[in-house]
């Protein structure tokens, strides 16, 4: 049950080192070759090679002190992009994994008395399982989910584009008001009317004060109300529906971040390849 964990106990790691590819057989023939000399260095000088407990779940690869189940690494499965065991000596396996803080691919090494290659289907297998519950637990709706942020963004666009057109608009009626008060006839003192619409309806004016506004038919028009800029809203005073943000603290901000990247590490994949580690004398004792 995968829900739980597959746990592995006290295989010998060889360690971690960087590699330039999230794949192929080379690159981690070659982290190994580095890893297994480094091995033979310390051995050499009388250190031991530490061994570890592996805990194998839909949620990862968990690398612990098998002692204090202290955890060493935790490597998320849609991260893991390879995992090959030697079919030589049946005892080397590893695997390259996205580091969630540098972004670097790191190739970890490990020697198993005699299960490697169960380890390694292991792992395939909770990578299977974990991408379908991925799929379940709605990774099919990222892309909806990019659309309808597209869309916010662009009725954000389109907002911030008609407040444009007001305010020039309102610029346009103001010059045309000081245009027409300076053509009155010298000496009047019947004031001035606003200009109307088609529909002799007094232009709407956000800037102007209700006490300035002059009255039609004996009746004072309703105070304008003013548009709060702390929230912004949309153009009928609403704040902006956000599906993904229904209340505080219901997501975290940068979840769209993290499904894209969930998305993109199960559509890379995880290759499982059987190959040969050792290929000198040196390699060949384990």
């Amino acid at each position: 049950d995968f829900h739980h964990f597959v746990h592995f106990l006290e295989p010998l790691f060889l360690g971690s080192t960087e590699v330039e590819q999230p794949k192929g057989t080379e690159v981690v023939r070659d982290a190994v070759r580095k890893l297994k000399f480094a091995r033979h260095i310390k051995k050499s000088e009388g250190q031991k090679i530490p061994k570890v407990e592996l805990q194998i779940s839909i949620y990862g690869v968990k690398i612990l002190e098998p002692k204090t189940k202290e955890v060493q690494h935790n490597c998320q499965l849609h991260r893991i992009s390879f995992c090959a065991d030697d079919k030589t000596d049946k005892r080397i396996f590893t695997f390259i994994c996205k580091d969630s803080e540098s972004n670097k691919h790191l190739c970890y090494v490990f020697d198993s008395e005699k299960c490697a290659e169960e380890i390694t289907l292991t792992i395939g297998q909770a990578f299977d399982l974990a991408y379908r519950k991925f799929l379940e637990s709605g990774g099919k709706d990222v892309e909806t989910r990019k659309q309808i942020a597209g869309l916010q963004k662009r009725i954000q666009d389109l907002e911030a584009e008609n407040m444009e057109l007001k305010n020039k608009v309102q610029d346009l009626e103001s010059q045309l008001r000081v245009t027409q008060v300076s053509t009155s006839p010298a000496g009047s003192v019947t004031p001035k009317s606003p200009s109307t619409d088609i529909f002799d309806m007094i232009p709407f004016s956000p800037v102007s004060h209700p006490s300035s506004t002059p009255t039609r038919n004996g009746t004072q028009p309703p105070p304008i109300p003013s548009r709060s800029t702390e929230i912004k809203r949309d153009l009928f005073g609403a704040e902006p529906f956000d599906p993904f943000n229904c209340g505080a603290g219901d997501f975290p901000p940068d979840i769209q971040s993290k499904l894209d990247e969930m998305q993109e590490g199960f559509k890379m994949g995880l290759t499982l390849e059987g190959t040969v580690f050792c290929l000198d004398p040196l390699d060949s004792r384990c």
